[in-house]
């Protein structure tokens, strides 16, 4: 696995399974390595060097000379074959020095990490090609814009959805929903907003998001009911009934799709649920009008309730305030905790007790991808390798410290409970110790009131992450990919940083990566991963990079 260290042992490192390697032992440098404040007193190789003729080694030693005779002196045989050994050693000496004292990029003391000091470059807060590019949104509603709908009573039935997994899901799931409606010209019916075994929650649309500016806002795009027909009399049908379900329907399946298969089914019927339906319509196979009502939904008229936008607005304004004086802050949604560590499957830092419980939660928890484990230590491997491993806290430390921001940063983090607790984060905490959670910068009376629903805390963390003045993801996800496209659309002044994992497995595995070097590779690397809008391609992500069709040319 890459750790944020290198092995100081001579020869190759070891490549065995991680369940036979302990995890306490994991030193980032020799203890003699330079801090922070200190400057560091480098001998270069070529002083200790010493020029050696292979002339006069034959002049006084004939058995390696021309002359193949063995000289009948044993004892000057003795001494070549003497200085042979002693320079062999010599060479080997110098070998095993200079891979000790190697240039480690951070001193590791106990469970903190001390990395040299960078100079702040002059766009840590800002994205700085931001006015090269003249991208605008355009996919929202027009004033006195005219509706293309029929009349009520000439729709062709009504579709209903249950919007499944977390807030950022149910989300998406929303949206595609819309646009749906839209292509077999359906009512759609509110989606309800149904929580996962994970979630455990029961929260309703109208709980987090404003009903009446959702119905308001589309009314010209799609015809939307808060409630099932009374007509309608056996509403508990619906989903339990296969005569009212339209099942398997392909993932990013195309609006032809939906004309050809769902449509003579909702007419016949005149109602119908769709399940599943997280991620059943395509991008790239669907009217260009299509995915602009979809942007349309996201960023226009799903709109939180106000008493979550004014919370989250208080905790932006506590961010920059911290200190007394106007701060920006940089918000990081850290993905490290035990679901998404044992999904990945990836192999990271820890003791062999801490490794058996992860091998034991995935096999119970996965049991088809893990089938007997033999296999999954060259696929960690590869996966580290191609950069899909989530960021550890210390990974994500190093990283941002190499782009040059400095210990007085606010930082607020989003996440869940991460994966090995206190002595995880140490890292993380102590080079940047003005991190924060809501938790932090809220009262509990505050917050109180949306603990009811957990969602409604996923949605806090989700506008104090888009106000902010930089945002950071470290791994993948609904998430991450909806903030970054909501700050692109909204004009990408604001700087998403997307890290490089590829570039990060690649430097933290090498031995002979020099901090300088290490800093170099991460400052040019991630210059054009700011957010700015990128032309799309064959299979985009809509709401990672909404460029086209929901954004124009100023």
């Amino acid at each position: 696995m890459i750790e944020l260290r290198h092995s100081s042992s001579i020869g190759p490192r070891a490549t065995s399974s991680p369940m036979k390697r302990d995890g306490d032992s994991s030193p980032l440098i020799p203890e003699n390595y330079p801090d922070d404040d200190e400057d560091r007193d480098r001998h270069s190789s070529k002083d200790r060097d010493r020029p050696f003729s292979w002339y006069n080694f034959h002049s006084w030693c004939p058995f390696f000379g021309d002359d193949s005779r063995v000289s009948p002196y044993n004892s000057r045989i003795s001494l070549c074959l003497l200085f042979v050994l002693v320079l062999a050693g010599l060479i080997s000496a110098f070998s095993i020095v200079n891979h000790w004292n190697a240039p480690y990029l951070c001193k590791k003391d106990g469970i903190v990490l001390h990395c040299p000091l960078v100079k702040e470059g002059p766009s840590l807060w800002e994205n700085p090609y931001s006015t090269t590019t003249s991208w605008k949104p355009c996919a929202e509603r027009r004033d006195g814009g005219i509706s293309d709908l029929p009349p009520e009573n000439e729709t062709n039935g009504y579709i209903f959805i249950h919007a499944e997994g977390g807030l950022n899901q149910q989300r998406i799931a929303i949206c595609n929903a819309v646009a749906v409606a839209k292509i077999m010209n359906a009512t759609l019916i509110l989606p309800v907003l149904k929580q996962d075994q994970i979630w455990k929650d029961q929260t309703k649309f109208e709980d987090i998001f404003d009903v009446d500016h959702f119905i308001d806002y589309l009314k010209h795009d799609v015809r939307i009911v808060r409630d099932i027909p009374d007509w309608f009399t056996d509403k508990s049908e619906l989903f339990t009934s296969i005569r009212r379900t339209v099942k398997n329907i392909p993932k990013y399946a195309p609006a032809q799709f939906y004309i050809d298969n769902v449509l003579p089914r909702i007419k016949e019927k005149k109602i119908m649920a769709l399940k599943p339906f997280v991620d059943r319509l395509g991008y790239d196979n669907v009217p260009q009008e299509i995915n602009r009502l979809r942007c349309r939904v996201n960023y226009h008229a799903l709109k939180f309730l106000p008493e979550i936008e004014q919370m989250a607005d208080s905790l932006a304004s506590r961010m920059r305030n911290r200190t007394g004086n106007s701060n920006p802050y940089m918000a990081l949604h850290l993905r490290f905790e035990k679901g998404m560590v044992g999904l990945s499957f990836c192999d990271f830092v820890g003791t062999r007790e801490e490794k058996a419980k992860m091998a034991e939660y995935r096999k119970k928890e996965w049991p088809r991808r893990y089938k007997n484990g033999s296999h999954l230590w060259q696929l960690a491997l590869q996966k580290r390798k191609e950069g899909r491993c989530p960021l550890e806290p210390a990974e994500v430390a190093v990283l941002l410290r190499a782009m040059g921001y400095p210990k007085e940063t606010q930082i607020y983090v989003a996440s869940g409970q991460v994966y090995g607790g206190h002595n995880r984060m140490a890292p993380l905490r102590n080079m940047f110790p003005n991190l924060v959670t809501k938790e932090e910068l809220a009262t509990k009376e505050e917050m109180a009131g949306f603990r009811k629903h957990v969602t409604s805390l996923a949605a806090l963390d989700f506008l104090v992450c888009l106000k902010s003045d930089v945002f950071v993801m470290t791994h993948g996800g609904n998430f991450a990919k909806l903030i970054i496209g909501a700050r692109r659309y909204m004009g990408h002044s604001q700087k998403s940083i997307k890290p490089d994992k590829g570039l990060m497995s690649k430097s933290f595995g090498d031995p002979y990566m020099g901090w300088a070097n290490f800093v170099e590779d991460v400052v040019v690397t991630h210059q054009t991963r700011t957010g700015l809008p990128e032309e799309t391609f064959p299979n985009y992500d809509l709401w990672e990079n909404p460029l086209t069709p929901c954004m124009c040319k100023a």
